[in-house]
């Protein structure tokens, strides 16, 4: 995915001031930012869900998209869920969702409704969601909010695997947490990207 000069403003609220940064395979990256800096608007521009007022984002393959407020149907079980996306991806089966769900841990609330599910293994499913087709590019907005330590650990161990299976992901933070599992990370203030000191050249 490669970004150039994406600028975003809300009327004459000026977000996002010519933001330019390249992803590339095989790449963990971080950015991290203040609330209300601007990373949700950045990631609603990367995954097409909003138009820059200007500039420019190429990608190509598929790529997954885990928003940081859960949209999950409260009356639908964990199992519909997965087969209602596994339609919308045109996916042959469910083992790739299947075994996402073992390494995050809640392969057992495949038959409960999402309404009555913890904040957390709600975020477990939105995880899941996004995916469950096997991404080139996964971009996640505060993926972790709600987990428990031991979910915590296994979302890093999860993002470095995909990051070796020649995966790019990108997770948005206000903090910068785990910054040595990190390739790179970026600090989003007054609407630009900035290399981060934390991790090493």
């Amino acid at each position: 995915m490669e970004v150039e000069g994406v600028h975003h403003a809300y009327g004459r609220r000026v977000v996002l001031r010519g933001v330019d940064i390249r992803l590339a395979a095989g790449v963990l990256c971080g950015i991290v930012g203040e609330n209300g800096a601007g990373k949700s608007t950045l990631l609603k521009i990367l995954s097409g869900e909003l138009q820059p007022t200007r500039g420019v984002v190429r990608q190509g393959g598929r790529f997954g998209y885990c928003p940081q407020h859960v949209v999950l149907n409260d009356a639908l079980t964990v199992q519909q869920h997965l087969r209602f996306f596994q339609r919308a991806y045109r996916l042959a089966d469910l083992r790739y969702a299947e075994e996402v769900m073992d390494v995050l841990g809640f392969a057992d609330y495949a038959g409960e409704r999402a309404g009555v599910l913890s904040g957390g293994t709600r975020q477990k499913l939105n995880v899941t969601l996004a995916l469950m087709h096997d991404p080139q590019v996964l971009l996640l907005d505060e993926p972790y909010q709600g987990f428990d330590w031991d979910t915590y650990q296994r979302f890093w161990d999860l993002a470095v695997r995909l990051r070796d299976a020649g995966r790019s992901v990108l997770v948005v933070s206000h903090l910068a947490y785990d910054t040595e599992r990190l390739d790179e990370l970026w600090r989003l203030d007054d609407g630009l990207l900035r290399p981060d000191r934390a991790v090493a050249a």
